[in-house]
């Protein structure tokens, strides 16, 4: 047991102290006495602060509908409500800002999904459509983004994290597609990988590695059948779900310009929605848990360029306040929802899922 609550808190300790000390880093190298003084002076308009912060909860109701649609789409005898997918979406934000890629929010969501009813192949077949989905709307606005900071960011460290975060959204996509075509080939590559890790556990009992290769065998087809019922009947829910993704991004992206109007500075509405797209990428990339450290740097770099010289002095004031509403508000949303679904936080790890996994199949054998 103490394994497991290690497993999470360590995570959650490195995320806070990473990304603490680097906005304390970037006050400390932006702001001089003088600059306190005007600052304390200085006419903020906290309505807007509140408004940011309406903007990011919107952001999840927005996120909820759209797990909504796609689940409905995908089990049309399953009725998944509004407010059951929009919790779904708050407690696996809790993970997501302790995991690199935010990928911990995956598993959640995916699980989720199976203990409201929903075929753990159909349910990741919804959560990694929404993946998808995300991908391609980075893709498709990444060139308008970078043809903004084109005279910005030529070089540097910055330039080359982009083109990674590019280059990985980009394998995404194609080993994504690559799932859907070959279903087969996947089968064989998880069953390998299953075979492989089974050394590393506790010997097996007779035909259980058989029954682990008959549920990889019925995931992966339920997950290929979801993907092509997507593809070829759920068109037009994919066409909403894109269009929502649009809405639920941009909607995230108006938190910084709201910050800034309450900090007296202009909007720059264009400029920071580019700047958002860039930081979604430098986000996507699987480097810092919930790119904590990264983020912050990312995000003071890109508006160092945007906001004037003489108000420079308010970039740490601006990462503070924008950490704060996009990560750290998310981090504690999502561990209350977390802790009321499976009454534990720190102590949660993927270990609790499978044990509620394995008690729902004896369940639904003793039935």
């Amino acid at each position: 047991m103490a394994k497991e609550k290690k497993t999470v808190k360590i995570p959650i300790i490195i995320s806070l102290i990473l990304s603490i000390a680097v906005i304390i880093l970037i006050l400390r190298f932006t702001i001089n006495p003088s600059d306190l003084q005007e600052l304390l002076k200085r006419d903020i308009r906290y309505e807007f602060f509140l408004a940011a912060a309406l903007l990011n909860v919107v952001s999840w109701f927005l996120w909820g509908l759209r797990l909504k649609i796609l689940s409905n789409a995908v089990d049309k005898n399953l009725e998944i409500g509004f407010w059951k997918s929009t919790k779904i979406v708050i407690a696996n934000l809790f993970l997501a800002s302790i995991t690199p890629s935010m990928a911990g929010g995956e598993p959640i969501r995916i699980h989720l999904l199976y203990k409201d009813g929903m075929k753990y192949g159909d349910a990741t077949a919804v959560v990694l459509g929404e993946r998808l989905i995300d991908a391609v709307f980075i893709l498709s606005v990444i060139p308008i983004a970078l043809y903004t900071f084109k005279n910005r960011i030529a070089g540097g460290a910055l330039n080359i994290g982009l083109s990674i975060g590019v280059i990985a959204v980009l394998i995404f996509v194609c080993l994504f597609l690559f799932a859907i075509k070959y279903p087969e080939k996947i089968k064989v590559f998880l069953i390998f990988i299953s075979k492989k890790t089974n050394r590393f556990f506790k010997e097996k009992k007779d035909g259980e590695n058989t029954t682990v290769v008959d549920k990889i065998n019925v995931e992966v087809d339920n997950f290929h059948n979801s993907m092509v019922f997507f593809l070829r009947e759920g068109k037009k829910s994919i066409v909403f779900s894109g269009l929502l993704t649009v809405f639920m991004w941009s909607t995230a992206f108006m938190i910084p310009s709201m910050l800034l109007i309450g900090l007296g500075i202009d909007p720059f509405f264009i400029e920071s929605y580019a700047a958002q797209i860039l930081i979604l990428v430098i986000i996507m990339m699987p480097t810092t848990p919930g790119s904590t450290g990264v983020a912050e740097l990312g995000i003071g770099a890109l508006y160092t360029t945007i906001i004037p010289g003489s108000q420079l002095y308010l970039i740490g004031v601006f990462v503070l306040l924008f950490r704060f509403i996009t990560y750290h508000m998310n981090l504690i949303a999502g561990a209350i929802f977390q802790y009321r679904i499976f009454n534990s936080v720190a102590s949660f790890s993927l270990d609790t899922i499978k044990k509620k996994k394995k008690n729902a199949h004896q369940k639904e054998g003793d039935i």
